[in-house]
């Protein structure tokens, strides 16, 4: 329960209280203590469909505040500390969330594989519970979306998925805020998926059919999204093996690279597999006229995208990444700030 709704409940329950005969606002009381402990659950974000779509606007357009305000910004999260526990490696989500926090007047620690006992064999949620009694935030990048799971289902602070096999929410933030800054209104917009069905591409999925708007995606056969999304999302997607065909009157290209990390030995195959999936100016061209390119990073040119589309007029790749750092410092200030 958020927001204005939560207001309406508090306030109902209030009215009823001093109404309420004698002993009835004992029962009364206890609906406040109830009422106050489910609303103030510790929340996290696993996936987008964590937040409401109002939510995710509102992430959306702080962060575009926060952009604008530089270090200029307030320290809103000044005397709070982050954990990282990350399994596998970054550049930008590392980057971006170590130096908002810092910008945001908080700290953050970063536990590698090598720094932290998990890599011993300690459970996660002895990790979590202890990591709950020192720090007010963990951001956690794994290897499946069971782990961070089990991070949040022991943890007493928020825990962010930073990207697991699953989901990557953190970038679909970061994208939103990119083509919002670029293109304006997100709904009843139409974005194209080309390439595998990864995590990445989930995230996107879940973003159309929480702000309403169509998702073409093309794959391989055999690299299709996970069956269970694709039922959960099916008003809002469409799937084909042909690139043009999702790529058609598109206003955002999006792709990413064919081999994920954990998925080297598979390298070879995956690049016979997505031969004429690589983003070009001749796939650019069936687009709309004004659409722009989407990449998480790192590329691979030549590969899922061609030089002159990365380093082209379409490409907002670089506003993307900067945008990690503004569109998480917005979802740090959302999560801790009570």
């Amino acid at each position: 329960m958020h927001g204005s709704a939560a207001n309406s409940e508090k306030q109902g329950i209030q009215k009823n209280f001093v109404e309420a005969p004698g002993g009835n606002r004992v029962l009364f009381y206890f609906a406040i203590i109830i009422f106050r402990l489910v609303t103030m659950k510790t929340r996290h974000f696993l996936s987008l469909m964590d937040l409401t779509a109002d939510e995710i606007r509102g992430v959306i357009a702080r962060a575009i505040e926060l952009k604008k305000l530089g270090k200029s910004a307030p320290k809103t999260l000044r005397d709070h500390t982050m954990a990282m526990v990350f399994e596998k490696s970054s550049t930008r989500t590392r980057t971006s969330f170590d130096i908002g926090m810092t910008q945001l007047g908080g700290y953050a620690m970063f536990l590698s594989p090598g720094d932290s006992q998990i890599q011993r064999g300690e459970p996660i949620r002895d990790t979590a519970r202890v990591l709950s009694r020192m720090v007010d935030v963990i951001v956690m990048r794994t290897t499946t979306h069971q782990r961070v799971s089990r991070m949040a289902e022991y943890a007493s602070v928020p825990v962010i998925n930073a990207l697991c096999d699953r989901y990557h929410p953190c970038q679909l933030l970061a994208d939103l805020q990119t083509f919002t800054e670029h293109r304006g209104e997100i709904s009843g917009q139409t974005f194209a998926w080309i390439g595998d069905g990864n995590n990445v591409c989930h995230s996107w999925m879940n973003a159309a059919r929480l702000l309403d708007f169509k998702l073409n995606i093309a794959t391989p056969e055999g690299f299709e999204p996970d069956a269970g999304l694709i039922e959960a999302c099916k008003d809002y997607i469409s799937l084909s093996n042909d690139p043009k065909t999702a790529a058609t009157g598109a206003r955002c290209i999006i792709t990413d690279t064919w081999a994920s990390m954990g998925q080297e030995d598979e390298k070879l195959e995956r690049e016979a597999a997505f031969s004429g999936y690589c983003v070009n100016d001749a796939l650019m061209a069936h687009a709309s006229g004004d659409a722009i390119f989407m990449h998480c990073l790192p590329a691979y040119r030549g590969y899922e995208v061609s030089e002159a589309v990365l380093e082209g007029k379409q490409s907002v790749v670089w506003d993307e990444a900067e945008n990690r750092l503004h569109a998480q410092k917005a979802l740090l200030e959302l999560l801790i700030i009570k």
